[in-house]
C-alpha cells in the first residue's frame, strides 16, 4: 500500500490535552502540524475523565440535596434517581466541549488530523498504516490509561475503570472500589449520593500524599455519608459469580458487592509507538525526560502523563499539568533563542496546584508541611478554619480549614485547603506563588465579604499575630496614644 508523505514541523501524536495545545499553538504561528489520534477526539480528560466525572458529582450533588435541607428549615426527601437521565446528563456535558477538541476545529485551524495508530518508523520519522510523516520535532501526547494491581483473581473478573463506569447499564447495588485515591474517593461519594452502597479498598491510607489532617477529614466526611472505608488493608483475591464481586481479605474478611471499580493507579501509555526504533529511552512509567521535556532524541519530546523524569517519576497526572507542558514546549521552541533554552525552557514548576472534587473539597499546592520540614526549611504553620468564616457559617457548611506553608522569613512554600470550594480557593494561593508574593501580600488584599476567600486572608494575617499583638507592641500603642 502507498503511504500519503508528509515534511513538516511539529508531529503531535495524541489528541488530550497536552497534544491538542501544542497543535493549536503551533498552528496558529503558522507551523505546519500533523496530528495522529486512533481514539476519541479530547483524550482520557473529555471522554473518560475530568468532564464527565464532574457531571456526575453535579447530579450526585443535586440528589444529596434532597436530604441535606433539614438545618434550613427544608424537610428531607428521598432522592428519586432515574440512572438513565443521570448519564444523559454526562453524555450531554461530554457532547458540549467536545466541539472544542473536535478534528474540524482543529482542521479549519490547518493542522492535519489522521485518525490512524502511529508509531516510529525512525529517529524523525512517524507512520501509520497508510501515511508517512517526517518531522523537525516531534511530541508524544498519549497520556495514560488505568492500571490493574497485581491482585490474584483481578484478570478474571469484570470490572470497571473510569473509562466504562459512565456507560454502565443501571445503578450499582453495591459498589466495590479498588483504590482510596482522587478518583476512587470522587466516584464513591457520587455513587453513594445517587443511591448505591459503597465499599472502599485500598492497601494504603486514603490519599496518602496529602496533608494528612486533611486526608482523615475528608474520609471521615465521606464515612459520615455511608461510604464504607477498608484502608490500609491487604486483598488476598478476588473471586465472582454471575451476580457479584468479593474481595477477599486479608484475615478472612469477604467484602461482596454488585460491582467492581478499579482506581489504583495509571499506567502511561508507550505500547505500540516503537520506540526503539526512534532511539527513546523508556520504561513502562513513561518516557525519560529532561526538564524540557526533551527524551533521550533531541527530536522527540514527551508532555503530558507519559513524560517522565530522569529517576521514573511522573511528570504529569494532571489536565493542567498537560497544559502547562504544552506552553513550555510552544515558548521553548518559537520564543526562546536556543541558547537561553537550556535555563529558561524548562517545563519543571514546585506550584502545580491539585483539586479533588469531592464534598468537602481539598486542594493542595507546592510542599506539605512534612515536606517542608524534610528539606530542611523553618516552617511556620497558618491556618484558619471556616467555621470562624461567616459565609461558610451562614451556609451551614463550616467543615474545614485553609493551611498555609510558609518560612519564618514569610515565603509561601505550598498550601492545603479542604472545604467547599477549596479547588477556587487554592488559586489565590497560586496566583502568590506564580508571583514571588510572599504572605504579607496574602494578609494585604481585601476581600469582599461575605466571602470564603476570607479565609485565606486571614490564615495569612495569622503569621504576624503574636507580633502585633506581643507585649511590646501593646506598650508601643500605649506610647503612641499619648502622642495623638
Amino acid at each position: 500500500m502507498t503511504k500519503t508523505h508528509y515534511d513538516v514541523d511539529i508531529c503531535i501524536i495524541g489528541a488530550g490535552a497536552g497534544g491538542l495545545s501544542i497543535a493549536s499553538g503551533a498552528a496558529q504561528l503558522g507551523r505546519s502540524v500533523v496530528l495522529f489520534e486512533a481514539e476519541d477526539m479530547g483524550g482520557d480528560c473529555l471522554n473518560y475523565g475530568c468532564v464527565p466525572s464532574k457531571a456526575l458529582i453535579s447530579a450526585a450533588k443535586h440528589a444529596h440535596a434532597f436530604s441535606d435541607g433539614a438545618p434550613f428549615g427544608v424537610k428531607p426527601a428521598k432522592a428519586a434517581i432515574d440512572f438513565d437521565k443521570v448519564k444523559a446528563h454526562v453524555q450531554g456535558v461530554i457532547d458540549h466541549i467536545a466541539p472544542v477538541d473536535s478534528q474540524e476545529r482543529f482542521e479549519g485551524m490547518g493542522v492535519t488530523v489522521l485518525r490512524e495508530r502511529a508509531r516510529f518508523k525512525d529517529k524523525r520519522t512517524v507512520e501509520s498504516d497508510s501515511h508517512k510523516v517526517r518531522a523537525k520535532r516531534i511530541i508524544v501526547a498519549t497520556g495514560s490509561r488505568a492500571s490493574a494491581p497485581p491482585i490474584p483473581g483481578l484478570d478474571k473478573v469484570p470490572y470497571l475503570t473510569n473509562e466504562t463506569v459512565f456507560s454502565m447499564d443501571k445503578l450499582p447495588s453495591h459498589l466495590l472500589i479498588i483504590g482510596a485515591g482522587p478518583i476512587g474517593l470522587e466516584l464513591g461519594q457520587s455513587f453513594r449520593r445517587l443511591g448505591s452502597d459503597v465499599t472502599i479498598v485500598d492497601i494504603a491510607p486514603p490519599l496518602g500524599r496529602s496533608e494528612p489532617e486533611h486526608a482523615e477529614a475528608l474520609t471521615k466526611a465521606l464515612e459520615a455519608e455511608g461510604v464504607k472505608f477498608y484502608a490500609p488493608v491487604k486483598t488476598d483475591k478476588i473471586t465472582h459469580t454471575k451476580t457479584s464481586v468479593t474481595i477477599h481479605l486479608d484475615g478472612g474478611e469477604k467484602l461482596k458487592g454488585s460491582h467492581l471499580l478499579v482506581a489504583a493507579g495509571r499506567g502511561a501509555v508507550v505500547e505500540g509507538l516503537n520506540l526503539e526504533a526512534a532511539g527513546v529511552k523508556y520504561s513502562r512509567r513513561g518516557i525519560d525526560t529532561d526538564d524540557c521535556l526533551r527524551s533521550s532524541n533531541k527530536r522527540v519530546f514527551a508532555v503530558g502523563d507519559v513524560a517522565t523524569d530522569h529517576d521514573g517519576r511522573p511528570r504529569g497526572g494532571l489536565t493542567h499539568a498537560a497544559g502547562f507542558h504544552a506552553g513550555a514546549i510552544i515558548k521553548s521552541f518559537y520564543f526562546l533563542p536556543p541558547l537561553i533554552n537550556r535555563w529558561k525552557g524548562k517545563a519543571t514548576t514546585d506550584r502545580m496546584p491539585a483539586a479533588i472534587y469531592t464534598a468537602p473539597e481539598l486542594a493542595s499546592i507546592g510542599l506539605t508541611e512534612a515536606q517542608a520540614r524534610e528539606k530542611g526549611h523553618n516552617v511556620k504553620i497558618l491556618k484558619f478554619e471556616f467555621e470562624e468564616n461567616d459565609r461558610a457559617i451562614a451556609e451551614r457548611d463550616m467543615e474545614g480549614e485553609v493551611k498555609i506553608v510558609a518560612t519564618n522569613k514569610g515565603k509561601i512554600l505550598g498550601a492545603s485547603i479542604i472545604g467547599e470550594g477549596a479547588g477556587d480557593l487554592i488559586q489565590m494561593i497560586s496566583v502568590a506563588m506564580a508571583g514571588g508574593m510572599k504572605i504579607s501580600g496574602l494578609a494585604q488584599i481585601i476581600s469582599p465579604y461575605p466571602t470564603r476567600g476570607e479565609a485565606v486572608k486571614r490564615a495569612a494575617s495569622s503569621f504576624y499575630t503574636e507580633t502585633i499583638f506581643s507585649p511590646k507592641t501593646r506598650k508601643l500603642a500605649g506610647l503612641m496614644t499619648k502622642f495623638h
